[in-house]
């Protein structure tokens, strides 16, 4: 005969699990911030291979930083038009859906 544990009894042992699994996460976060002290520094570390990976291994070559590439906006026009063949498109899908 299987014993039924009550809505009370559950949640208390979902507390207790969760307690568990957050004190094992806490063991390796540490874990990994002392193998990698770096990743929590603050600066980015550089990524192997890159320009930036170079320019990281010889400090003496000072480069000056790029400006952000700036992200194209649609016009209102090509908003619209966006929106058209999107409502025609679901439009479509809504009729197949129903027959």
């Amino acid at each position: 005969m299987a014993h039924e544990l009550s809505k009370d009894d559950m949640r208390r042992f979902a507390r207790l699990g969760a307690m568990r699994r957050l004190e094992d996460i806490r063991k390796e976060e540490a874990a990994i911030r002392a193998t990698f002290p770096e990743l929590f520094s603050g600066a980015r570390p550089a990524a192997r291979g890159t320009k930036a990976a170079h320019a990281a291994a010889a400090p003496e070559k000072a480069t000056a930083p790029k400006k952000a590439k700036k992200r194209s906006t649609m016009s209102p026009a090509m908003r619209k038009a966006v929106s058209e063949r999107m409502k025609k498109y679901w439009a479509g899908r809504r009729k197949a859906k129903n027959g």
